[in-house]
């Protein structure tokens, strides 16, 4: 030991442990907050992926995505039935189980099959009602919608018109009325990448006496596209129907039916709340229209197991990407003040708009003195109503309008 220096210390070092324990606990500590911190990024970055990719997908046209069927299903045999066939189909996939009339295509031909007479794990066998009998071992495609245009599917004579929008041509079919030219002319707004041939009540109002313009708009095949490339579900659709609604004008229309189905509503609804035509309407059909935005991003979100921070960004991120902002986009708390009798037809196990919005609405006009006609069909998935009925819907349709119309005119 040098002169002059005296070191103390614990036999156990003691002295050292109460140096490093304060040092300790500081690492610690700084290793949780960065860890947590690290977490909370992914999360946000999670989040915000999980909002883009949603936006991405509610609001950029697919045109694939009603208009190539799989040809999953495969016919297993056809049987004689009485004064018909019946076809027998294997591997049968969602629409060939579900109950009701469908359509069948494959290879570019069509025929209606009806209900389920006879279903097993592995086949269901339908009553081909319309239509020629596929052979055996053929890939077939049952859907909801009519394949191809109205003569072919319908037996119904139409002409291809073009319409002139803001942003361009957009085309049209024109299904004429059944007797004397009439004075009021209905309106058909597909829904989000639907078709003009998804407009199933076309043959009634065509039976009814009515033309039928069943149009096309901005990012629709063959329609121009908006600026942003985006759908804006009936924020700026509404201005296509404006133009529909002059062209019909100019052809001798007095009077307006709108007759939409899932966005197609809504964007049936946005012309009545912005439109300086919308006292032209007379009359509103809406098919499980997405009647409230808000209700809808949140019913699917739940669906898809998102978090209650990802529905709500969203929401944010549509609105900075779009200009949109969902909350407007709403007929239970932002109607119209022009409010034409409306008949809504919903499907009670719709899967992509919750019914509970529709009766939510349906009270709520109520309240407003909005004179709405409700038709739910038990069993029924989204726009297929008809599809589940149809001897029901075409008597709801028929009924409502021939009172309504008529009254109109």
């Amino acid at each position: 030991m040098e002169s002059g220096t005296i070191e103390i210390a614990d036999a156990d070092g003691s002295e050292n442990q109460k140096k490093t324990k304060p040092k300790r606990k500081r690492s610690l500590r700084r290793i949780i907050i960065v860890t947590v911190s690290g977490l909370l990024v992914l999360v946000v970055v999670g989040v915000f992926g999980l909002a883009w990719w949603v936006s991405e997908a509610q609001f950029k046209p697919d045109h694939q995505y009603y208009t190539h069927p799989d040809h999953s299903d495969v016919v297993r045999e056809i049987k004689e039935a009485g004064p018909g066939k019946n076809v027998v189909i294997s591997s049968p996939g969602e629409h060939t189980r579900r109950h009701g009339t469908y359509r069948m295509v494959w290879d570019g031909v069509e025929a209606t099959v009806g209900e389920i007479v006879v279903e097993s794990p592995d086949s269901v066998e339908r009553p081909i009602l319309n239509g020629p009998a596929p052979s055996v071992g053929t890939t077939v495609d049952v859907t909801s919608v009519m394949i191809s245009d109205p003569k072919t599917s319908f037996g119904l004579d139409y002409s291809e018109v073009s319409v002139t929008t803001e942003l361009g041509p957009a085309p049209a079919w024109y299904i004429p009325a059944s007797g004397p030219r009439d004075s009021t002319w209905v309106i058909a707004v597909h829904g989000q990448n639907g078709r003009r041939n998804s407009m199933l009540a076309s043959p009634i109002f065509h039976r009814l006496g009515l033309p039928v313009l069943a149009i096309t708009y901005r990012n629709d095949e063959g329609a121009s596209a908006s600026p942003d490339g985006f759908m804006h579900y009936g924020e700026s659709e509404y201005r296509d129907v404006e133009s529909a609604v002059r062209y019909a004008q100019s052809k001798g229309a007095k009077h307006v039916v709108l007759y939409g189905s899932s966005m197609g509503g809504l964007i049936a609804g946005q012309f009545l709340v912005r439109s300086s035509l919308a006292n032209v309407v007379t009359t509103t059909m809406l098919d499980s229209p997405l009647i409230s935005m808000p209700m809808v991003a949140e019913f699917n979100g739940q669906q898809y197991g998102a978090p209650a921070p990802a529905i709500w960004l969203t929401g944010k991120v549509v609105h900075w990407r779009t200009g949109v902002d969902l909350d407007q986009l709403d007929l239970i708390n932002h109607p119209p003040t022009a409010k034409p009798p409306t008949l809504l037809i919903a499907g009670a196990r719709d899967s992509q708009a919750p019914v509970q919005m529709d009766r939510d609405f349906v009270e709520a006009a109520k309240r407003m003195n909005w004179p709405v006609e409700y038709a739910e069909f038990p069993g029924a998935e989204h726009v297929e109503s008809w599809n589940s009925a149809p001897t029901r819907y075409e008597k709801a349709v028929t009924d409502f309008f021939s009172r309504t119309v008529s009254n109109s005119r």
